[in-house]
């Protein structure tokens, strides 16, 4: 019995009880050892549960409240844009000329979805201020590693074969030394300022001959743009070394400033945040990568044209990086982004940004008096605390997360960037009503008052979850991945 008092299934069973009907066998019976070989037959029945169709139900339904999700509470993720997803996107991508196709089809029976695919190009391309997008890459880290795998190309195409390294900030995403070590570069680090940017006299002293790039996202991971960046390309394009957009962070500067009108060579989106793709579990994901003008020879193949005649995937493409997933993307993220997109317009995706940046404010703002702010300036979409002040009580970050359970909500971004001792990176995104935003604001302020007056109650939350707090390294090393009956002595 868990202590939800809700029992799993199997301790559920009553012998004979079933929540099932079958019609009586209307085929000859078979051998099955005959058919199957000897090997593949069980030598006696499988230890299934015997429960009703209601106890089924109710145990599903009992499981599925134990989740968090962006329909169900308040996601702070920072770094992830865990926003609300309208429903409307799943309609639409459940329409049945769009669900019911296959990738295989003759492009003249798919001339509908391969046009909305087009039109989500055009679209990604004014927003982001490239030349040419691709829908192809199947994620954010993913559209990372084919840019990368790009710019390598386009090096070597023109005989720089000792561009070898990828510049990245001491704040960067992880998935950024990652995607270049994959694409075969070493990493440089770069790093920050006192006030949180890009220090431009470190990365004068570590850009040269061999820098293949500098991976970037504006605004950072602290939330704080980059009001250098112009001349940060400049520095960059002036060793031939060129300049790549991490789009995590989209969401801050979506229609109010374009990467491409920065500097940046390469983008990568993730439309499962900024464009309301469901997010989280593994996926789905969709990553497409926009290029500026001489790079788009090294997009991946096929690329999605337009002809007088219809639309079509162009092969003859030689310089291509090649195919980097079967088929053309994630195409039913991509709907739901088109249809996010059209349903906002121009006037709504900018006030998104808007709001998306006065909701960190207004939280940072309030926060401020109770826990450490490593850079006390207008921040963007999202902002970094630090629990200094509550590590020198007892209670470190982990412990105040934790707690955070208790309150119904899922806990921020911990221990990131790396360059925030004990940190939480906090991102509200735009759809949180203010209500909202004031009851997690309460609840981490009481938070603090409680290391200050009560510590313990913190350093053993959670208390009301459905289990106790876990051992943290055992269950990532030997995690219980399949049912197992308890022993008499649980």
């Amino acid at each position: 019995m868990h202590k939800d008092n809700q029992p799993l299934i199997f301790e559920m069973t009553k012998q004979g009880r079933v929540g099932y009907s079958l019609p009586e066998l209307d085929v000859p019976q078979v051998d099955l050892t005959e058919l199957l070989g000897e090997e593949l037959v069980r030598d006696e029945f499988a230890e299934l549960p015997e429960v009703s169709e209601l106890d089924i139900m109710r145990h599903y339904t009992a499981l599925s409240k134990r989740n968090h999700g962006v329909d169900s509470g308040f996601y702070p993720l920072g770094s992830c844009t865990m926003k609300y997803n309208p429903k409307i996107n799943e309609s639409v991508a459940r329409f049945s000329g769009f669900a019911n196709i296959h990738p295989l089809q003759e492009e003249s029976t798919v001339q509908g979805a391969m046009e909305l695919m087009y039109d989500l190009q055009e679209h990604l391309k004014e927003i982001t201020g490239m030349d040419e997008v691709t829908l192809q890459p199947a994620a954010g880290a993913h559209g990372e590693w084919t840019g990368l795998m790009m710019i390598r190309a386009f090096h070597e195409a023109n005989g720089d074969f000792n561009r070898t390294k990828v510049i990245v900030p001491d704040s960067a995403h992880g998935t950024n030394p990652a995607s270049a070590t994959v694409a075969g570069f070493e990493t440089v680090t770069v790093k920050s300022n006192e006030h949180g940017l890009v220090d431009l006299e470190d990365l004068k002293r570590v850009v040269g001959d061999d820098t293949a790039a500098l991976m970037l996202t504006n605004p950072n991971t602290l939330g704080l743009f980059e009001e250098d960046i112009l001349e940060m390309a400049s520095i960059i394009h002036q060793v031939g070394g060129k300049l790549y957009y991490d789009g995590a962070n989209l969401n801050a500067v979506m229609s109010k400033a374009r990467p491409g009108d920065m500097g940046f060579d390469v983008v990568h989106l993730n439309l499962h945040k900024t464009f309301t793709g469901p997010h989280g579990g593994g996926g789905p994901g969709s990553g497409p990568v926009g290029v500026s003008a001489d790079l788009i020879p090294y997009l991946p193949k096929p690329i999605l044209i337009k002809t007088d005649e219809g639309f079509t995937f162009d092969y003859d493409r030689p310089e291509s990086i090649g195919r980097v997933k079967p088929f053309y993307g994630n195409f039913g993220i991509n709907v739901r982004a088109y249809t996010y997109i059209r349903t906002m317009g121009p006037d709504g995706l900018k006030k998104v940004t808007e709001y998306a940046v006065l909701n960190a404010n207004y939280m940072m703002r309030r926060l401020a008096p109770h826990f450490d702010l490593p850079y006390d300036r207008h921040c963007k979409h999202e902002f970094v605390l630090s629990g200094r002040r509550q590590k020198k009580l007892g209670v470190r970050t982990l412990d105040m997360a934790k707690r955070l359970l208790d309150f119904g909500y899922h806990p921020p971004t911990i221990y990131f960037p790396l360059n925030v001792e004990e940190g939480m990176m906090i991102e509200p995104t735009e759809t949180e009503s203010k209500e909202t935003l004031d009851d997690f604001i309460d609840a981490m302020i009481q938070i603090a008052r409680e290391v200050e007056e009560n510590p313990e109650i913190v350093q053993n939350a959670p208390h009301t979850t459905v289990i106790n707090r876990l051992d943290e390294t055992k269950a990532a090393r030997k995690p219980v991945l399949r049912y197992q009956k308890p022993t008499d002595n649980e």
